[in-house]
């Protein structure tokens, strides 16, 4: 199994987590966030939909191989930091959070993930920290992101507030 199918096959099971979690999108613990669960869910599926978006769009022809400390760092250890960096303001979440919209956030990061598998090895997304990221370090970078904020998600279910 090559390391890009494991990757796909990774992403549509933390997608099938982020869907078991829509029932409880309005628990709240705000010893551990001050978001809700459906917060995290929404901003996650709203990440996963932007960048599939962006690296689709991309031209190959421009990606550029770049050094960049943090990735080199956070990217083995499939690892984001909490509470150190601030969601662009085209990825927070509305006020209110359906569970219409969620499912239809993951019918669409579905879809998504069958255009990342046909995409050009050279297709980037361009993050704020971690540069220019061509669509093996894409995948590894919707992983980390998707999972840190399931982590969130599984932190404030287990606190009683």
């Amino acid at each position: 199994m090559n390391s890009e199918f494991k990757r796909v096959h990774t992403l549509n099971q933390l997608l099938t987590t982020i869907e078991a979690y829509i029932p409880l999108k309005d628990e709240k613990a705000t010893s551990v966030s001050k978001a809700t669960v459906g917060w995290q869910l929404d901003h996650s599926l709203k990440v996963f939909n932007a960048v599939s978006h962006s690296i689709a769009n991309s031209d190959p022809k421009a990606y550029r191989r770049q050094f960049n400390f943090w990735r080199t760092v956070l990217f083995p250890i499939c690892y984001i930091p909490r509470g150190r960096a601030r969601a662009p303001k085209f990825v927070l979440p509305p006020e209110v959070i359906t569970s219409g919209d969620l499912k239809d956030q993951i019918t669409m990061a579905k879809r998504h993930i069958e255009i990342l598998k046909s995409l050009p090895k050279r297709a980037y997304f361009k993050h704020f920290v971690f540069g220019m990221l061509s669509k093996h370090q894409t995948l590894r970078f919707l992983e980390m992101h998707t999972k840190h904020h399931l982590k969130i998600v599984k932190d404030i279910l287990s606190v009683q507030d």
